[in-house]
């Protein structure tokens, strides 16, 4: 894989079909099938299945309430563990034979950051309305719209280029290490690679988290009403 668009598994009517695409694809379905294979077979008395979901949605509903107000929790969850979850799953696919991880490739990882960009701004106007929403932008001063704007872009394709560069050096470091000492290490780069996977992972999951807590708050603060001057 190249990095930027992956190999070409299949030509389908001309067009090339290439592994980033459709792991993901694959990975998507299998969310959706665990999802409802869950869905149907909830129990007062729940299996192993159902013991690990419900302990990973907790951690997760916790994560998103430290930084959200409780309100928005419901909201924001969905969001956020579907991308904790995928990009999870996508860092670990690294770790199959033959495989590579669609996160090492810079379309996925962009595409992701697009997605967190709409969002912080679908939940920012879902919060307060456009207007005043989009008026936190001229706060303190309309002087620093521009910036503002910078800041939304560049935070975004620091999202893309950060999960992408981690995951792309840390197959690279793994392939240059087999390649000096062979199979003698391979306990050791399995666990580096998932720990890697989580970690990059949690990051970028946070990291959106934070972002769209931001919008919520710049959303609150501006709905709230400047204070009136006592009467003299």
């Amino acid at each position: 894989m190249n990095g930027l668009s992956g190999n070409t598994w299949f030509t389908v009517a001309g067009i090339g079909l290439s592994e980033t695409l459709l792991l993901s694809i694959a990975l998507t379905g299998l969310f959706a099938l665990l999802a409802y294979v869950l869905g149907r077979s909830l129990s007062a008395s729940p299996g192993r299945l159902q013991v690990v979901a419900e302990a990973a949605l907790t951690l997760m509903t916790e994560a998103v309430a430290e930084v959200v107000p409780p309100a928005a929790v419901p909201r924001v969850l969905p969001f956020i563990a579907t991308l904790w979850l995928f990009i999870l799953a996508a860092n670990l696919l690294g770790l199959v034979p033959g495989l590579s991880a669609p996160t090492r490739d810079l379309s996925v990882t962009a595409a992701l950051a697009v997605l967190v960009f709409l969002a912080v701004h679908v939940y920012g106007v879902r919060a307060a309305g456009w207007r005043r929403y989009l008026r936190h932008y001229l706060q303190p001063s309309p002087i620093l719209l521009p910036f503002h704007l910078i800041s939304e872009l560049t935070r975004t394709l620091a999202l893309a280029v950060r999960l992408f560069g981690n995951m792309m050096s840390l197959e690279m470091a793994a392939l240059l290490v087999l390649l000096v000492a062979g199979f003698l290490v391979p306990v050791p780069l399995l666990l580096l690679h998932v720990i890697e996977a989580l970690v990059q992972a949690y990051i970028f999951g946070m990291l959106a988290l934070i972002y769209i807590g931001g919008a919520l708050e710049a959303a609150s603060t501006s709905e709230s009403p400047s204070p009136k001057e006592p009467a003299t």
